[in-house]
């Protein structure tokens, strides 16, 4: 009997084994269909006609730079924290099978992953963009890794600003030049706004880069970095990117009233809060309306912008509604409190989710952070602004902001103005928790 239960045992055994290998052999042919390779190597942005220019302070990183010691699983595009089995089919190599063996191994050594977080910054937005960042780092958990692109002239006071930031060992920055590809750099460089549409072009200069959040200049975060970027575990199979609606309500919404091109939805989407799984952006091809072939990311871009650039308004954001347009299957969408916008309360408040649990990204688009239009939102601003890290965020920040709020309740925003604190006062409980226990 015991020796008829060895041959048993011996026989599942060698089942397992040679299940395991067809399960691995499927995975490497599955790689090796179109769209399904492994990544190339990450070109450096010099290709694009351009240099890079590391900061300092932070110990500032090469761009382009990949998490060191990313595990035996190279094509990893959703988050290490997440459980191996909760990942997407597709995000693995052949040798992933065999990778949940080792990951909590891993993450025993590796707490905490960086969150990359890229801007642009032209003109005059030097004050806007460290605003942004000082947001960022107010709250956040996780380390954060700056990409910032400008303009060369403002290198300099990036570098001399940023550097004088207390940074408690988890931020750092990488500065980089106005980069677009060299054949049709002038076309870009005129859309929309200038350097708009560097955005466009971050999967492929930040080759190594894995996710990213972009943001506009104009964002304020009013909860931690880490909360946004875990809508990354949530993407399924085929989701490569998630931003918010332009319009909660139709009835004024500008791309179902005006637009004369393709886009996203009933009513469009924001890019200017803009989360990426950049290594499935760089592998899909999308569907189009130019050709019958799909095309990947660096191959559609331009043919877009030649078909539409009589017809669209809003430069690349445009672009990037007419592309989920023909691939809606590959955003997600997330609700408007992740970024809140004069729209959603200059007519009257039309974010029920921002009503309920208060607004968690601030967007100061049409200039309200500079004018006295908005005074809601400029009040915001100029609180965390004028913040000085390391001061008691309830009597430098939350109580001061509270008695601007209270002086806007004559305007639609203002009438409103207790969800642009509900949800900044979680944050500072919270933080103040965290920092109470070490």
């Amino acid at each position: 009997m015991r020796r008829f239960a060895r041959v048993a045992l011996l026989c599942l055994g060698c089942g397992l084994c040679s299940l395991l290998y067809g399960f691995s052999q499927l995975a490497l042919s599955l790689e090796q269909e179109p769209g399904g390779g492994r990544e190339s190597q990450a070109r450096h942005p010099t290709a694009f006609g351009g240099r890079q220019q590391a900061g300092g302070g932070w110990a500032a990183e090469s761009a382009g730079r990949g998490e060191e010691g990313a595990g035996r699983c190279k094509n990893l595009s959703v988050s290490f924290w997440n459980s191996y089995w909760m990942l997407p089919s597709d995000v693995c190599g052949m040798n992933c099978f065999w990778e949940a063996a080792f990951r909590y191994d891993y993450m025993k050594t590796h707490p905490s992953e960086k969150m990359h977080l890229a801007v642009v910054a032209c003109g005059e937005r030097l004050e806007e963009t460290v605003t942004m960042l000082r947001s960022a780092i107010i709250f956040s958990i996780k380390p954060l890794q700056f990409h910032i692109f400008a303009e060369d002239q403002l290198h300099e006071s990036f570098k001399s600003t940023l550097d004088d930031f207390p940074y408690e060992g988890k931020v750092n920055y990488t500065l980089y030049p106005i980069t677009f590809p060299t054949e049709s750099a002038a076309e870009w460089k005129k859309l929309f706004k200038p350097c708009a549409s560097q955005r466009l072009f971050l999967p492929l200069i930040l080759k190594n880069v894995d996710s990213l959040l972009y943001v506009d200049t104009d964002i304020l975060f009013l909860r931690p970095v880490d909360d946004i970027w875990s809508f990354l575990g949530k993407f399924n199979s085929t989701q490569i990117a998630a931003m918010a609606p332009e319009h909660e309500e139709p009835r004024i919404g500008w791309y179902n009233r005006f637009a004369r091109h393709p886009y996203y939805g009933v009513t469009g989407i924001n890019s200017g809060v803009m989360l990426m799984n950049m290594t499935r952006i760089r592998r899909k091809y999308f569907k189009n309306d130019m050709t019958p072939v799909r095309l990947q990311w660096g191959e559609i871009l331009m043919p877009l912008l030649k078909k539409y650039k009589l017809n669209i308004t809003w430069g690349d954001q445009d672009l990037l509604n007419i592309m989920f347009f023909h691939n809606p299957e590959s955003l997600y969408v997330f609700p408007c409190q992740w970024n809140y916008r004069p729209d959603h309360c200059i007519y009257g408040s039309n974010c029920k989710e921002a009503e309920e649990e208060g607004i968690f990204i601030l967007h100061g688009n049409r200039g309200v952070y500079h004018d006295d239009k908005q005074p809601t939102f400029r009040a915001v601003y100029e609180a965390i602004k004028n913040y000085s890290f390391g001061d008691d965020l309830v009597h430098s920040l939350l109580k001061p902001l509270e008695l601007e709020l209270r002086k806007t309740m004559h305007t639609y925003c203002g009438r409103v103005y207790k969800v642009f604190i509900k949800q900044l006062t979680r944050s500072i409980r919270d933080l103040h928790a965290r920092r109470s226990k070490g």
